[in-house]
């Protein structure tokens, strides 16, 4: 699992650890059993990669105000 985070650094991924707790962030690292996350704020998190059920690659879509596509 660590290294297929790895292929997901520079990415943003939601993570799954179980029912209630979901993490949003590009990928910074993934090393010694911890996912290191960071969100829109800066912020950086650190998840547990063996308590992660699920990743979702995020896809950003682009909006331009004014204009409907």
């Amino acid at each position: 699992m660590e290294e297929f985070l790895k292929q997901l650094m520079g990415k943003k991924i939601d993570v799954s650890c179980g029912t209630s707790a979901t993490f949003r962030g590009d990928v910074v690292d993934a090393k010694d059993g911890v996912l290191y996350l960071r969100d829109d704020n800066e912020r950086v998190a650190y998840v547990a990669i063996d308590k992660i059920a699920v990743i979702y690659e995020v896809k950003e879509t682009h909006s331009r105000p004014g204009f409907l596509g």
